[in-house]
């Protein structure tokens, strides 16, 4: 880890094609770290687990996606939490990537009440997610199935969740060695992918449906 003081949005962009990626250690920080985990968490984008009753709590009509609707109010979300890594040099950055087009958020709304989201950076056939929040049972996980099924009908081969935790082994969520993770990143970041938001429900849920598990 090397603290930084001062850094731009593009040399944030070149830090995640080097395999680092910044945090804080606190909202009032003033300084941000680069991190190189020895292991990496990866979110399966081809085979990701979703139980029988996620699918039909996704199917339910209760709640509508977007895509970018309001990404600053996302990071806002993920940071107003008790332990944060998301200072005020960081959302600035992110939100300079969204103005560019690198940085991008998924919601998921109970009629004008924004109840999840998550973001992430997007480069090349790489998708690092940085933070997903929820207001209500499950809207976040709702919020990670539209990333994916984005990334797959787009074609991405990586979704890079840093680092491995309890709550993404339900996905099948696993953990690769570094130097392995950097061969692969460094095979896809130059491939050119679109990123962009499908609109009907159901061919989100289909392009999911292959490889669902039963539970």
């Amino acid at each position: 880890m090397k603290d930084i003081i001062d850094f731009s949005s593009r040399d944030l962009l070149l830090g995640y094609t080097l395999g680092i990626f910044p945090m804080a250690n606190s909202a009032d920080d003033d300084r941000v770290m680069w991190v190189c985990p020895k292991k990496r968490g990866i979110i399966p984008i081809e085979n990701l687990h979703i139980s029988k009753s996620l699918r039909r709590k996704l199917s339910s009509k209760k709640y509508h996606s977007t895509f970018n609707k309001d990404f600053f109010k996302v990071v806002s979300h993920c940071r107003n939490r008790k332990e944060t890594w998301i200072n005020n040099i960081l959302v600035d950055k992110y939100t300079e990537l969204h103005k560019k087009k690198f940085a991008h958020s998924v919601e998921i709304w109970l009629d004008e009440e924004l109840v999840g989201g998550l973001f992430g950076v997007s480069i090349g056939a790489c998708f690092f997610g940085e933070s997903m929040f929820s207001e209500l049972p499950n809207t976040s996980k709702f919020c990670l199935l539209y990333l994916v099924a984005i990334l797959k009908k787009n074609l991405f081969s990586i979704l890079d969740s840093q680092f491995y935790n309890e709550h993404l082994i339900q996905f099948g969520a696993f953990e690769i060695e570094n130097k392995i993770y950097l061969e692969e990143l460094t095979a896809r970041i130059n491939d050119k992918r679109a990123f962009t938001f499908i609109e009907n429900f159901q061919e989100a849920l289909s392009l999911l449906q292959p490889n669902s598990h039963k539970s």
